[in-house]
């Protein structure tokens, strides 16, 4: 049974492929000023779950729409490190690229803030009116 789990997983590569995993997550962290501002607020939301009293499910969608807005921010700053590499001056085309990556961000940071009202909110006004 043993030989049949290393086969179909491979210890040394999946700790290879999570090491290069954490060293862009590193790079991210080190390098772009908005990922750190989301990061941030993702840490604040995550607390505000463990304050708050809140089902499983409305814990999971918070959790889902943190990993949603760093995960686009990571394909976001992934597409204008390569636009970049290959175009390094400004080019029209490659503004265009960029901002609607952005935008894509921006849809789902919008989206989360939206649900994070919508979830947190009341419970918080619940506080505040005891």
């Amino acid at each position: 049974m043993n030989s049949i789990i290393t086969k179909i997983i491979d210890i040394r590569k999946l700790a290879k492929s999570i090491k290069i995993a954490l060293k862009g997550l590193l790079f991210a962290l080190k390098k772009e000023q908005t990922f750190r501002i989301q990061v941030a607020a993702g840490i604040l939301a995550i607390f505000l779950t463990l304050y708050l009293d809140l089902s499983v499910t409305e814990k999971a969608l918070i959790y889902l729409a943190i990993a949603g807005v760093l995960g686009m921010e990571l394909i976001n700053t992934q597409i204008e490190k390569v636009l970049d590499f290959m175009q390094p001056t400004p080019h029209p085309h490659v503004k265009s690229i960029k901002d609607l990556s952005a935008a894509a961000v921006l849809i789902m940071a919008l989206g989360s803030l939206i649900l994070g009202i919508i979830i947190f909110l009341p419970k918080i006004l619940k506080i505040f009116n005891q």
